[in-house]
């Protein structure tokens, strides 16, 4: 995982908001200049996602701490499986360990998430992909788990690509105006996607010229229905209500992507400890 700029700066906010002025209980109980030997280590099965990340939260406390990975993101971890060794002073590893293994853990649970959901449609051709819904001012890290876990992204944020929702329709005049609008104003290198939520609808996209096409809140035989009337003119995505009992039905429908927020908006924390070994 590349550590941009931006990213150093959100780990130093992170740092901020959570040792403030300063550590106090370990000020008040570890001597400085100890040295002190740890590990991160896995406490349930899942994929690991943020392992850079969560060496640089450190790093960025002292630079004189060594962070050595056992894994890679993207590794499967299963309970008390070694995921880093850390060595330096104990004081800086005390004040950076909650906010590195709140990363860890956070990216690990939406790698895991998207990975299980993966599964359950390998076997048919659509692809599982993310939404906007997002933590604010974690997109960039939660998008990154996703395609850890073996998911593809939607749009980044509203500035990296057209998808055309009820209410633009409503402004715009409807569904031909808004199409023939976005094909006249956007660059000839993005995608036109709008969103339908019938049948009729569909017809209309496709006849408008839409690229890519979100059946919204669609029943399978609905989206059965719509793959056949679309013949393959546009790319069909399936959106809303998607769970992991309906998931491979959805897949089985022969639509191109699935999207779902849960993968970033309803997954579960993935468990890490780190322990000092003092060895």
């Amino acid at each position: 995982m590349f550590i941009s700029p931006w990213i150093k700066e959100l780990i130093n906010l992170a740092l901020k908001e959570d040792v403030g002025s300063g550590d106090i209980t370990t000020g008040v109980t570890v001597p400085p200049g100890i040295i002190s030997n740890a590990r991160i280590i896995a406490r349930e099965e899942g994929i690991v996602a943020g392992l850079e990340l969560s060496g640089q939260v450190f790093m960025s406390v002292d630079e004189g701490i060594n962070y050595k990975l056992k894994l890679a993101d993207g590794d499967r971890v299963k309970e008390d499986d070694l995921v880093a060794e850390i060595s330096g002073e104990a004081a800086s590893i005390l004040t950076a360990e909650r906010t590195a293994l709140n990363f860890l853990q956070h990216m690990s649970g939406i790698a895991t998430i998207t990975n299980e959901w993966s599964q359950l449609i390998k076997d048919y051709k659509a692809q599982l992909v993310d939404t906007r819904k997002t933590t604010p001012g974690l997109r960039h890290l939660e998008k990154y788990a996703v395609r850890v876990g073996g998911g593809r992204n939607h749009r980044h944020g509203l500035d990296s690509g057209v998808l055309i929702k009820e209410n633009h329709i409503v402004a715009a005049g409807g569904i031909r105006a808004a199409v023939e609008r976005a094909r006249e104003k956007a660059p000839i290198t993005l995608r036109v996607e709008i969103e339908v939520t019938s049948l009729e609808e569909l017809e209309e996209a496709i006849e408008a010229g839409a690229d890519l096409i979100m059946l919204d809140n669609m029943e399978k035989s609905q989206l059965e229905k719509a793959v056949e009337i679309n013949k393959g003119r546009a790319l069909l995505e399936a959106s809303g209500n998607i769970t992991t009992n309906r998931l491979p039905e959805v897949a089985a429908t022969g639509v191109d992507f699935i999207s779902c927020g849960a993968l970033t908006h309803s997954f579960r924390a993935l468990d890490f400890s780190l322990l000092f070994t003092n060895k």
